[in-house]
């Protein structure tokens, strides 16, 4: 990352990314700096050589962030609050070696991945099976160049995925590789697009709660009533007192409203022209 945090800032302006994950920064250390463009890097490392994970902010939800758990110079997870959601973003690391064949696990992949699978692209797929994720990458049909995230020696791999639990698939509107960036030689940014649909909190209007006088109109309720404001009755020749043991009896016999205000079904019909 070293002399390369301005071109992830820009690139995160120009693409509209707000939370790009970074690995191999070779930055030791635990800490949080400014990048430019008022974007903020959370990253970690132990050798300033090799490894080393970071996950980079939009200032607006910089500003969000609940909890940052540094696990490793390979993994690290920064807790973000937007609009009342909690999102987990997962920055992880882990180099590739060997290769085997690629086997169908369309619980957790899609159609669409690349090439074959190795034996760390193997670990993945367990992984997410057993965490019940997906491997966002593979749901979208994508042209070559738009899979594809390293290349070295005429070789075209896909390295970098995106993961998410599976019931959470239906908000992601897009994943794919940034072909025209050039932060580094060989690995291109994947970015994956998710539309949140933040639940709006209905607010609940109180009004001043009333006795039932309607209730009178039943024959039972308005007996009682007499009897009650009759037993009640000591001194009726204070109105103050009268109309305290009335109000009292009414609403012991024929109770209160709830304060909460009905919403009216029937005049979804009306409007100006009518």
């Amino acid at each position: 990352m070293t002399g390369k945090g301005r071109e992830v800032a820009d690139m995160m302006e120009r693409r509209k990314v707000d939370m790009p994950c970074v690995q191999e920064t070779k930055w030791k250390g635990s800490k949080a700096r400014n990048i430019g463009g008022g974007f903020k890097l959370f990253y970690h490392g132990v050798d300033g050589k090799r490894n080393g994970v970071g996950v980079t902010l939009r200032e607006e939800y910089s500003k969000s962030v609940v909890e940052v758990k540094r696990v490793s110079d390979r993994v690290m997870i920064v807790k973000v609050e937007v609009e009342g959601m909690m999102i987990n973003v997962i920055s992880a690391y882990a180099p590739q070696v060997g290769c085997e064949g690629n086997r169908g696990d369309e619980e957790v992949m899609g159609k669409y991945g690349f090439k074959e699978r190795n034996v760390e692209g193997q670990m993945v797929v367990y992984f997410v099976k057993r965490m019940e994720m997906a491997v966002v990458n593979t749901y979208f049909k994508k042209k070559e160049d738009h899979r594809v995230m390293y290349k070295s020696g005429g070789r075209c791999t896909q390295v970098d995925y995106v993961l998410c639990r599976r019931c959470h698939l239906k908000e992601i509107g897009d994943c794919k590789v940034l072909a025209g960036e050039s932060v580094t030689r060989q690995h291109r940014m994947v970015v994956c697009r998710m539309v949140l649909g933040a639940k709006k909190k209905r607010r609940r209007v109180r009004t001043q709660r009333r006795i039932r006088w309607w209730k009178l109109k039943e024959e039972e309720c308005s007996v009682r009533f007499r009897e009650e404001g009759v037993r009640g009755s000591k001194v009726l020749d204070d109105w103050a007192t009268s109309a305290e043991v009335m109000m009292e009896a009414a609403r012991k016999v024929l109770g209160v409203t709830s304060g909460n205000r009905k919403q009216d079904k029937e005049t979804w019909w009306w409007n100006e022209k009518v």
